[in-house]
């Protein structure tokens, strides 16, 4: 079949999320062709270009989530009624401004997101609109008509330009030009990668063409925005949470199936509407053969050491691990801690310096070189260097593996660690019980001495480490290998198109359904089906399709 795979800030371009996984499912069903839609969250991400693509992936179309040229569209009188209908309506329904019923508001949604899509592609593009002082005004009256929330009534001028300014970039994929018969109208199933920006397009290749729609969400889009609007204004955070709740609710509705990938996100689905009957947990392939030399070894890593491997930025609550490691060295004095990691972004750069400030702070008599504080009691430490040259070599240094965040949705460091075969020791976050399963100790975020007691307990156990490190092992190898992943979706696909009826009916002269006119082997790859060829376009390199030239009528015969 003919996948379209839509992602955002990620899969094909070598920096991004779901990057890895998404190119694991699709080297690993190489039975299947991928249309990929893929939208770019900053310039440099597109500059530092895509990673190699499998034979599989016929076609990539990408556009910019992280700017919008003007497309010179110019709207006549009455594209602009129909626009400020649309557009008043959707922020009619966002400011609340109604006393109807939760399914009433939801089919005003619907009608508005859907208008503005079809005047979209009936004129070109809604970008000059979206800008534009109506756009503005029409949020303001929504704002002040009778029954709008408090917060909505209660929002100013620069407020409500913010507010316009989000839902611009949220609806920036409805101008795109994807939605042709070409184009997504072409596949036989969406796969939106997330929820958000990615599934708009898949919404509306559902809406004009019927395609039907798998959702995978390995974090809630929602549940994300929650946590990152938490400076704005109330009136801001208002608006913003209504709209996006709306747009989840909508996908959640219009997909066949939906796929968190753990409990944590599966129980954020259902309070945001998702129906039970569609949900299919699928959790995150991840390839176990860089970890298996390690976790097959049978020598013995560092009894003294304790390993922390991750990100380094605020929400891995780095300083609670340190004060944690102070009370540990107060009942295991050779005890050393190894924090594995690289800032992420400005942020974490200032967050690894107050890291490194405290560190030399708890332990301010044994101070030597400048990437460790004390006489190796603590050191920070990068991937790639002659002591850790791979990430598998981060986690054999140690006897225990930490995880210390006090916000995490799947715990990717915690999964590696266990096909390492590493007693682990984690803070109770997102999925960590659902993953761990019993073959490690979980302790509350934020306190320091529950995590330095379960450390201790296992420092002092070496028999103990083995067998929950051994259990820890056989848990991730059955549930979080690359081959579950794609097994799973392999099964879903097959699934959803097999519920769906068909779409391309071809008729003949007289109008009359032609039977078997799009035959089944149309896209089997080989020579059957059309070759992609890689051109580079403005804007960055795309992919066209030329045809193959036909069979002899002989061997077409045949």
């Amino acid at each position: 079949m003919r996948i379209g795979l839509l992602t955002e800030g990620g899969y094909p371009y070598v920096s991004g999320d779901a990057r890895l996984w998404c190119d694991r499912l699709v080297r690993g069903l190489g039975q299947h062709e991928f249309d990929l839609y893929a939208l770019s969250r900053s310039e440099r991400q597109e500059d530092e270009g895509w990673i190699p693509l499998p034979p599989q992936v016929s076609r990539v179309r990408t556009a910019p989530l992280w700017t919008a040229r003007d497309d010179g569209v110019v709207h006549g009188r009455r594209a602009r009624r129909r626009f400020a209908e649309c557009y008043g309506e959707l922020a009619a329904v966002i400011c609340g401004s109604s006393a109807e019923t939760p399914t009433a508001e939801a089919d005003r949604f619907r009608s508005a997101l859907y208008g503005l899509a079809e005047l979209a592609r009936d004129e070109g593009g809604l970008v000059g609109a979206l800008r534009s002082e109506g756009a503005v005004r029409a949020l303001e009256r929504a704002c002040r008509a009778p029954g709008a929330l408090r917060t909505a009534r209660e929002a100013r001028v620069p407020e409500l330009l913010t507010v316009a300014g989000h839902l611009e970039r949220a609806l920036r994929p409805l101008s795109l030009d994807w939605y042709e018969d070409d184009g997504l109208g072409a596949v036989d199933l969406c796969h939106a990668t997330s929820g958000g920006p990615a599934a708009l397009p898949a919404l509306l290749a559902h809406h004009f063409f019927g395609v039907p729609l798998l959702l995978t969400e390995y974090g809630v889009r929602l549940r994300t925005h929650y946590l990152a609007a938490t400076d704005a204004p109330p009136a801001v955070r208002s608006l913003l949470a209504a709209f996006h709740g709306r747009l989840a609710a909508e996908t959640y509705d219009r997909a066949a199936v939906v796929t968190p990938g753990n409990a944590h996100a599966r129980r954020w689905q259902e309070r945001c509407g998702a129906d039970r009957a569609k949900i299919r947990t699928v959790y995150p392939g991840m390839d176990a053969s860089p970890f298996a030399e390690v976790g097959e070894s049978t020598e013995g890593a560092e009894p003294d050491t304790l390993v922390w491997v991750g990100r380094v930025e605020p929400a891995k609550d780095l300083v609670s691990l340190l004060h944690a490691f102070a009370e540990i060295r107060k009942d295991e004095p050779k005890t050393r801690l190894r924090i594995v990691g690289a800032p992420a972004g400005p942020e974490g750069e200032a967050y690894l310096g107050h890291c490194r400030a405290l560190a030399a702070q708890l332990f301010p008599d044994e101070a030597e070189g400048p990437h460790s504080v004390g006489d190796n009691p603590v050191s920070f430490e990068e991937i790639g260097g002659p002591e850790l040259p791979t990430l598998a070599d981060a986690y054999a240094a140690g006897a225990v593996t930490l995880l210390s965040s006090v916000v995490e949705g799947f715990p990717v460091s915690l999964v590696e660690a266990m096909l390492c075969g590493r007693a682990t020791v984690s803070t109770d976050v997102g999925a960590v019980v659902e993953v761990i399963g019993g073959t490690g100790l979980v302790v509350p975020p934020r306190n320091p001495r529950a995590l330095a007691e379960a450390c201790v307990a296992l420092l002092r156990d070496p028999e103990r480490r083995a067998r929950l490190g051994a259990a820890a092992r056989a848990r991730a190898l059955e549930l979080f290998t690359v081959e579950q992943n794609v097994t799973a979706f392999h099964g879903i696909y097959l699934e959803i198109v097999s519920r769906t009826p068909v779409r391309r009916v071809v008729l003949d002269d007289a109008g009359e359904p032609l039977p078997f006119a799009a035959p089944a082997e149309a896209h089997v790859p080989g020579r059957w089906t059309h070759t992609a060829t890689r051109v580079v376009a403005r804007g960055g390199p795309s992919w066209a399709v030329r045809p193959t030239p036909p069979l002899p009528a002989a061997e077409g015969a045949r």
